[in-house]
């Protein structure tokens, strides 16, 4: 940071300009460049993190959130309450952002929406997927030079932070010379260069020449990438930036593996990496799906083991986090959390984010509910499925010989509402779940806490926040 004074005589801090060059960098990696992923890469000795590919319309319906909580930025899905983008602090001068686009306008709408929270932004012009292509984007732009300039010059022209643009190469060595001479007449401070082809994959060789020939020809940063097969610790990766004659080299699935690869002492023993990654997943509110995700990427042969087999039938952080003897460090978080008020997606219903959008009437609308509550079922609150909230119902149920209880669950916008109904009665929570087995279970703690099954204080205790509506 580099400190000045302004008019008043008060200091003001100026953020550092991020430079690629003799840099070692995590890739954008599909599901696997999101923030705990990235902080610990960090700690392990990268000194530039990208995000995975974040596409701009998705930016473009978030709106952004300081969670004070977490000590994050949070960009939310306008309609659930999705994290599109969660950074913080700690990562504010090192990450770079890589958006998927193909229009000149909507990019720079993006960038001034984040230019303040990053450090950079990557445009992707390599991505070969077929969602990229059908889109216009990633790999699409490299047949579309001229749009590809426009989108880059726009930025360098319009934003405060550096600008970059990552792309795969040509069979002819001289088109992709030309295309990336292009590309840097924009004013961009780097280029990242997969040394395959679009319709080349992991298998095919690296076309470290080629790389070797764009870094001989231009004056910006050349970010080297598609070593997986040459890179398998750190000393390897100067070999590698050797052998491509880069100012940089860019790892992905190395680092997928184990990202202690950044590590000069040497690489972490598998488990070390794992726990470290957890850690890092339970103190951001990292989503079970994802962190489950990359944690799969790690183990890769090591689920077939008992152990991975059992680490595959957990839906919970917590329940991923014992595996690794971390289940009361993650509980104690998610109850301090709680405590602190955060509901996170809870807090969203489908006008929550969007007051200005005119909703529909549904189904739900329509219904007469008796008892609702404003109380959420939060997982890691109960221990075995006997505690749930439907398992207590059922077993009131059985001891009472009552008709079991009918749930009836409505969608909006990719949330969902549960009602069930037991003995005539009507209940159901006020808050919205991601998926309908929540939702369920939340109406029927509700019923639960109405019927003195569950104590409410404990509810209140637990952060539930609990409050009867009517």
């Amino acid at each position: 940071m580099i400190d000045t004074i302004d008019r008043k005589g008060n200091e003001i801090k100026q953020r550092t300009r991020l430079d690629f060059a003799n840099k070692v960098i995590l890739a954008p990696m599909v599901r696997v460049g999101t923030l705990p992923m990235r902080l610990l890469s960090l700690d392990y000795g990268a000194d530039i993190v990208y995000t995975e590919e974040l596409i701009d319309w998705k930016f473009l319906k978030s709106i952004r959130r300081v969670n004070d909580v977490l000590g994050t930025i949070d960009y939310l899905d306008s309609s659930d309450g999705t994290v599109v983008f969660r950074t913080c602090e700690k990562e504010r001068d090192k990450v770079v952002v890589q958006l998927g686009t193909s229009d000149p306008c909507r990019a720079l709408r993006v960038a001034k929406l984040i230019e303040n929270d990053v450090a950079a932004i990557d445009i992707n012009m390599g991505c070969p997927k077929e969602f990229s292509l059908k889109g216009g984007m990633g790999a699409a732009l490299l047949t579309q030079p001229e749009k590809a300039k426009t989108i880059l010059s726009n930025l360098v022209q319009n934003v405060s932070i550096p600008v970059t643009c990552k792309i795969r190469v040509f069979e002819d060595i001289n088109d992709t010379l030309n295309l990336v001479k292009s590309l840097a007449s924009t004013g961009i401070s780097a280029i990242g260069v997969h040394g395959r082809t679009k319709l080349e994959r992991p298998q095919h060789p690296n076309r470290c020449e080629t790389i070797r020939k764009i870094a001989e020809c231009l004056d910006i940063p050349v970010i080297a990438n598609g070593g997986s097969r040459e890179i398998e610790n750190y000393s390897d990766i100067f070999k590698f930036k050797e052998q491509c004659g880069s100012s940089s080299v860019m790892i992905a699935r190395t680092a997928e593996g184990n990202c202690s690869v950044f590590r000069q002492d040497g690489m972490k023993h598998l488990e070390e990496v794992i726990k470290d990654y957890l850690k890092y997943a339970v103190d951001y509110d990292n989503s079970p799906c994802n962190t489950k995700y990359c944690v799969q990427n790690m183990l890769k042969e090591l689920q077939e083991t008992p152990r991975g087999k059992k680490f595959l039938e957990c839906q919970t952080l917590e329940q991923i986090c014992a595996i690794w003897d971390l289940g009361d460090y993650c509980r104690q978080k998610q109850l301090e959390y709680q405590s602190k008020g955060i509901l996170s997606r809870r807090e969203i219903g489908p006008d929550t984010l969007d007051p200005k959008r005119k909703r529909q009437k549904t189904d739900l609308d329509n219904e007469s509910i008796d008892i609702e509550m404003k109380c959420a079922f939060i997982r890691v609150n109960y221990g075995t499925d006997i505690d749930l909230p439907k398992s207590k119902i059922i077993a009131h149920c059985g001891k009472h010989k009552l008709k079991l209880p009918k749930y009836r669950v409505f969608n909006e916008d990719k949330l969902f509402r549960a009602i069930v109904t037991l003995e005539g009665k009507t209940y159901s929570s006020t808050y919205w779940e991601k998926n309908k087995k929540f939702a369920e279970q939340g109406a029927a703690l509700v019923a639960c806490v109405s019927l003195k099954l569950i104590d409410r204080e404990q509810l209140i205790k637990d952060g539930s926040i609990l409050e009867q509506i009517k």
